[in-house]
């Protein structure tokens, strides 16, 4: 069993920034792909970003481009994701999770684990 503990959230005003963590305990990240979703109130889970095992490859949706930063830290077992240049837009609840799959995994249905998720909200 893997838990994930997400942690980071909070209350930003538009333009500022956010780092979200997520901690693995268990079992490690590594060599699975891991991610970040977000669902906003009255919408679907939506995918945000995510990196394969090696740490190389990193996809992101294209809301986020160029704003947000999906990285790893395997001695810590701990997953982040920078988020600059908020916007009201980026208001939801983030979960991460690990993916079944060593590659970077975009679809929701290719992840095994998830954490609780940690609330962004953002102000205009």
């Amino acid at each position: 069993q893997v838990q994930l503990v997400e942690a980071g959230g909070g209350l930003v005003q538009a333009g500022g920034s956010l780092r979200l963590s997520c901690a693995a305990s268990g079992r490690t990240f590594s060599p699975y792909g891991v991610g970040w979703f977000r669902r906003a109130p009255g919408k679907e889970r939506e995918f945000v970003a995510t990196l394969g095992w090696s740490m190389i490859s990193t996809y992101y949706t294209d809301a986020v481009k160029g704003r947000f930063t999906i990285s790893g830290d395997n001695a810590k077992n701990t997953v982040y994701l920078q988020m600059n240049s908020l916007k009201p837009e980026d208001s939801a609840v983030y979960y991460c999770g690990r993916c079944a799959y060593r590659r970077a995994c975009l679809l929701a249905g290719e992840y095994d684990y998830w954490g609780q998720g940690t609330q962004v909200t953002v102000s205009s």
